[in-house]
């Protein structure tokens, strides 16, 4: 017993020295040595769009990927079964557009909703009332987020890993705006068509809500091509073009 620990004391100290955050076995099983409910997520303080990891020619870890996928997959259900409109924003929608999924090396999942529709919701009419987090019974934590007028739904009170909720409102002339702004390029006001009526797209494993035009909608957002021409969120301080060795 003594030398099996030791054993498996050492390999997880070899897959944390490389920092591997999914092992596969010889017989076909997953072991994960990344973060969880319990635990903090893998990487910390996120500067200038670029988390450390990018940083290190790595693309988000495997754990917190799948951490991603089951906080957006929980928020979006949520949001559906309230009966809030919403679609899917930004990057996240990019990742639906391009590949079905959250892009590979992205940290967060970003939403837009109506804003008269949050007192729909449970947990977002309880924070916005009260502006204390909640946490819900299947432990993720719904919050207001500290940077402005949005939530924020973690993965755990522990895992930080969330989805941001975007508040948006029609400002009467046809476009939708709201009330933050944290100075991304896509981060702008746009028809109210594109969401009356919602589409929907495929994402991290299941159907979710969509402007009805999203290919439109992101270059609108991000200029002509942003869906065939994949960059990282600040590509001032990385290239995804680096990493894929098309330089």
């Amino acid at each position: 017993w003594k030398t099996q620990n030791h054993l498996e004391n050492q390999r997880r100290a070899l897959m944390e020295q490389f920092g591997i955050k999914l092992e596969l076995l010889p017989d076909g099983r997953r072991r994960w040595h990344g973060c969880s409910k319990d635990t903090p997520r893998c990487f910390g303080t996120v500067h200038s769009q670029t988390p450390q990891y990018l940083l290190e020619g790595r693309w988000t870890p495997p754990c917190c990927l799948q951490a991603l996928r089951d906080t957006a997959r929980h928020v979006l259900a949520q949001l559906e079964s309230s009966g809030i409109r919403h679609w899917l924003e930004g990057g996240s929608l990019l990742g639906a557009v391009r590949l079905g999924d959250i892009i590979p090396w992205d940290y967060d999942v970003d939403v837009g909703l109506y804003l008269e529709d949050v007192p729909k919701c449970r947990w977002l009419a309880a924070v916005a009332a009260t502006g204390r987090p909640v946490e819900d019974p299947q432990g993720f934590f719904w919050e207001k987020a500290a940077e402005g007028e949005f939530f924020r739904v973690h993965f755990s009170r522990a895992n930080r890993l969330h989805v941001d909720l975007w508040p948006f409102y029609p400002d009467g002339k046809g476009m939708m705006t709201k009330d933050t702004w944290l100075g991304h390029g896509q981060d702008v006001e746009f028809p109210e068509s594109f969401v009356s009526p919602l589409g929907s797209v495929f994402f991290a494993g299941a159907a979710a809500r969509a402007p009805n035009e999203p290919r439109r909608f992101l270059e609108f957002k991000f200029g002509p091509g942003a869906v065939e021409r994949p960059q990282y969120p600040n590509p001032a301080v990385r290239r995804v073009e680096q990493d894929l060795g098309t330089e």
